[in-house]
């Protein structure tokens, strides 16, 4: 059980139901929920059965879900034989019910589709027969078989068809990416015309950007660069002038100041002398060389803003295709520019107004079919009450039923020629559509042929190459499995000559420290002996020697002294532990004495007891 469980919800949390189950959520839903979910598990099979369960009665529901699953032959389990049982577990939600039937129906649902679909042409109509005898009856009824026939026939065909080789959604998409290869390459011959319609005016916008830059470089080039050289080189000569002379102090630099000042007096007093001499005949050339200057200088000034201009725009187009290159990887699509965007934009604005429009079209519409809904209920009304008076005349008369058989005469001639128009209609496009395959197929063929002879000569090329690298394969095979095994070797040699390395680095240490301690040991031997052989007496008792001289015979000394007190405590241990026991006696009469006192106290008035002379005597 809990494997039908589990492949249930398998299935229901796929396409197209997407319900996103686990066990136990499934396990925890209510009979109307299940009820409502194998609802919607048989509306997939069949569109007819899309229905919310809360808006029909539950006999309506369990009798349109057996209805469908007698038409899919849906068989209950050996444990539900009796159709009542079944079919009350239906209506209530019963989860040993619904479990078996949505396992069953969602382990074969391709299936059940098309039996759906077949079951719709393929259910005979039962008519009775004493209808079948009339003639016009019996006609109808024939037609009706033939048509089941030739739906069968039909469905046989396509079928065939179907499995025969050719895959139509294959041709379908073919036939589509060929529609949008051909509606790309009409946009692209447009956008060329537009390009080559517009290229004349970007030329001679170009052109004219070209011809102001090479006026604006060759200024650079013959005025501002050399002029600028000129002054770079001469501030060089200065300053490699001023390098060259010795350093100077601060005397040196106030006379520099000084004939600095003095020279420029002069130069002041020579300008106006020459101001005052050739004014009234340069007045005009001053002034021309003026305005000149003041030109000459506005240039400058709008060059160098120009330099600006232009390495700011360099920068802030780098910026753009940098920006430009993020979108494109981030999107996948080109940024527009220029004439595209503002068609773009225009394209927008179009869209906006055929959106609005069909806006106010879908709130009309809306409006009307609010009014028709509600006209189609008061004639569905007016239709109930003259079918109720139509039954009751008819009852009068003695012919209850005639308008119900007319009305389903009627329906059935209907439902004849609309079938009799769709069969037409689908053998027409059924051919129409063979003929276009065919068609394409031959023309298919026509283009591949050259392909496939290419293709073959690529297969028998690729076979070589094949036969040639295995071969290869083969060699550096062998070839690395020698170098695999030579390397294994070398590698377990320098293993173990890393692992002596070690050990002799080891035993190198070890014996290091031992010589270092032995070092250690002797110049401690060497100091004790030259404090040993001292003549001096105060070096003498720092000596090892004197200080464990001293400290044996400070031991000595105290095993001495040990032994004298050892044998003390010997000589008195034995009255010692006769007074020790004398006194453990004493306290063991003091305890007697206590405790007879005390049970004297708590006796009753046998006797007297008389102490004298540190004897007790009792008196009864």
């Amino acid at each position: 059980m809990s494997d039908q469980i589990k492949s249930i919800v398998e299935k229901l949390n796929k396409e197209p139901f997407k319900k996103n189950y686990n066990l136990i959520t499934f396990d925890s839903l209510e009979p109307m929920q299940l009820l409502q979910l194998l609802s919607d598990v048989l509306g997939e099979i069949d569109s007819k059965h899309v229905v919310d369960i809360r808006e029909e009665m539950p006999e309506q529901t369990a009798k349109r879900m057996l209805s469908l699953l007698g038409i899919l032959k849906y068989k209950p389990p050996e444990s539900s034989t009796d159709l009542s049982t079944f079919r009350q577990g239906l209506v209530i939600g019963s989860k040993p019910v619904i479990h078996p039937v949505l396992h069953w129906l969602l382990q074969r649902t391709n299936e059940l589709k098309k039996r759906a679909y077949l079951a719709r042409f393929l259910i005979k109509l039962e008519v009775p027969a004493e209808f079948l005898q009339d003639d016009t009856v019996a006609d109808t009824n024939k037609q009706y078989e033939d048509l089941m026939e030739a739906f069968k026939s039909l469905h046989k065909e396509c079928e065939q068809l179907k499995t025969s080789g050719f895959s139509t959604a294959e041709i379908r998409r073919d036939i589509s990416a060929m529609e949008e290869e051909k509606d790309q390459l009409i946009k692209r011959v447009e956008l060329l015309g537009l390009k080559e319609s517009n290229n004349s005016i970007f030329f001679q916008g170009l052109m004219k950007r070209l011809e102001e830059e090479i006026k604006f470089n060759s200024y650079l080039c013959s005025e501002k660069l050399p002029r600028e050289l000129e002054s770079k080189k001469q501030s060089l000569y200065f300053l490699q002038k001023v390098a060259a002379e010795p350093a100077m102090g601060q005397s040196d630099l106030n006379e520099l100041e000084t004939k600095i000042n003095e020279v420029n007096a002069q130069i002041n007093q020579l300008i106006e002398k020459r101001m005052m001499k050739y004014e009234p005949i340069d007045s005009k050339f001053s002034m021309y060389r003026q305005q000149a200057s003041i030109i000459s200088r506005k240039k400058e000034a709008k060059a160098e803003e120009l330099q600006a201009a232009k390495e700011e725009m360099s920068n802030l187009e780098r910026q753009m295709s940098q920006k430009a290159n993020q979108a494109r990887e981030v999107d996948g699509t080109e940024v527009l520019k220029g004439d595209e965007f503002k068609r773009y934009v225009n394209k927008l604005r179009s869209k906006n107004t055929f959106y609005k429009k069909k806006r106010l079209e879908m709130a009309e519409i809306t409006a009307e079919y609010g009014i028709l809904q509600r006209t189609e209920e008061l004639l569905k009304q007016r239709h109930e009450i003259i079918q109720q008076q139509l039954q009751a005349i008819e009852d009068k008369k003695g012919i209850s039923g005639y308008s119900y058989t007319q009305e389903e005469l009627e329906r059935v001639s209907a439902a004849k020629s609309e079938m009799d128009e769709m069969k037409g209609r689908t053998l027409d496009n059924m051919s129409e559509m063979v003929k276009k395959l065919n068609a394409l197929v031959a023309d298919k063929k026509s283009n591949l042929a050259p392909i496939i002879k290419e293709l073959r000569q690529l297969r028998q090329n690729c076979q070589e190459l094949t036969q040639e690298c295995d071969e290869k394969k083969v060699q550096y095979d062998s070839c690395a499995a020698g170098l695999e095994s030579n390397r294994a070797t070398l590698e377990q040699e320098v293993k173990g000559l890393r692992e002596e390395c070690i050990q002799e680095e080891s035993c190198y240490h070890y014996t290091n420290c031992m010589k270092r301690n032995l070092e250690v040991q002797l110049q401690r031997a060497k100091d004790e002996m030259k404090t040993y052989v001292s003549p001096d007496p105060q070096d003498r008792r720092k000596a090892i020697r004197e200080q464990y001289t001293r400290m044996i015979l400070e031991q000595e000394n105290l095993g001495k002294k040990l032994r004298e007190k050892q044998k003390t405590v010997r000589e008195s241990h034995g009255p010692n532990m006769k007074q020790v026991k004398m006194w453990q006696d004493f306290e063991q009469l003091m305890e007697c004495k206590r405790e007879c006192f005390l049970k004297l106290q708590n006796q009753t008035s046998v006797g007297r007891v008389i102490q004298e002379g540190g004897e007790d005597r009792l008196i009864l």
